[in-house]
């Protein structure tokens, strides 16, 4: 692999949302306050949407691991290592649950588990309803915040969210027993448009929408992975493969991240100690999402200098 031959400790573009790799960009800093905030607040439901690839699971384990770093968050019991860590006493318990596509019971049985609930198997759904309240509750009388975060939120059937929204319902008389993060491409918004969850879609008190990354900051998106994985001069990317590299993915973390780990694996093969333009063109081709993208911009651009053209003869013409 490259590593050595660019001087690195690890491979800088992976796909695993390392939140060592997390890169505060207008958007997704903007995201993450809005979650900060949110949380702080105490209310009940929160909504992140946002498009395949652009980096939601990420944003979900930053905010995860920033509530439980700060100095008065220290435990925190459930989150996706099931771990629980320091010695003083939490102010926020989280949950995280990456797979909602479970049924009512199912997903109380996975809240259960996340907090630690001894519970039988055997427990119908009123049973398991009672558990998660008294928990609930003790985790209040503690003065603990509990917040469930749940990844591809999208694919989560009605009832379910339905069975969440109830849970939302029990609160003391200062705040809610439980806060839920929604984590969702935008098909969630459409299911939240059905009469069934109105209820639900009407008690979202705070929402976003995180966007790729813009044209001003791919190559510091791109400097800030290479640095955190080792690297030690300013950059591996020429300015014109940047350039390429935004254009051919749009912005979308996760086909940069792709494209650019193909496009070294090509320097590397040529011997070269940095990234041209035609290696980024070479990975996009490689790339079958990338690929797509690019060809839409150069039958774009194509079909405009067409028309250009056209136009520049029809008036020589006259």
């Amino acid at each position: 692999m490259y590593l050595a031959h660019f001087g690195l400790r690890e491979l800088p573009f992976s796909l695993t949302p390392d939140t060592s790799f997390f890169f505060a960009c207008t958007n997704y800093q903007e995201g993450l306050n809005t979650l900060l905030v949110a949380a702080r607040t105490g209310e009940g439901f929160i909504k992140i949407v946002g498009e395949v690839g652009n980096g939601k699971t990420l944003l979900c384990r930053k905010f995860i691991a920033t509530l439980n770093s700060d100095r008065e968050t220290t435990t925190a019991i459930g989150t996706q290592d099931g771990g629980v860590s320091g010695r003083h006493a939490a102010k926020f318990i989280t949950a995280y649950i990456p797979n909602p596509y479970l049924e009512p019971r199912s997903l109380l049985l996975a809240l259960a588990e996340e907090f630690r609930i001894e519970v039988d198997n055997s427990f119908d759904q009123h049973q398991l309803l009672k558990e998660l309240t008294r928990t609930l509750l003790n985790f209040a009388r503690d003065g603990k915040r509990v917040l469930v975060c749940l990844d591809e939120a999208q694919a989560m059937p009605l009832e379910s969210l339905e069975m969440l929204r109830l849970l939302t319902n029990l609160e003391t008389e200062k705040r809610k027993l439980m806060q839920v993060v929604l984590f969702g491409q935008p098909e969630l918004d459409e299911r939240l448009k059905q009469n069934s969850v109105r209820q639900l879609r009407q008690r979202i008190s705070f929402q976003y929408e995180l966007q790729g990354l813009h044209r001003d900051e791919m190559d510091r998106y791109l400097r800030h992975r290479l640095a955190v994985a080792g690297f030690k001069g300013e950059t591996l990317f020429g300015p014109r493969a940047v350039n390429l590299l935004h254009r051919v993915t749009r912005g979308t973390p996760r086909l940069a991240n792709i494209v650019a780990h193909k496009a070294l694996l090509l320097s590397y093969a040529e011997g070269r100690q940095q990234v041209q333009a035609r290696h980024v063109r070479k990975a996009a081709a490689d790339t079958p999402e990338a690929y797509k993208d690019w060809m839409v911009w150069v039958w774009s651009g194509a079909a405009a200098v067409a028309v250009s053209a056209l136009v520049a003869l029809g008036m020589w013409l006259k």
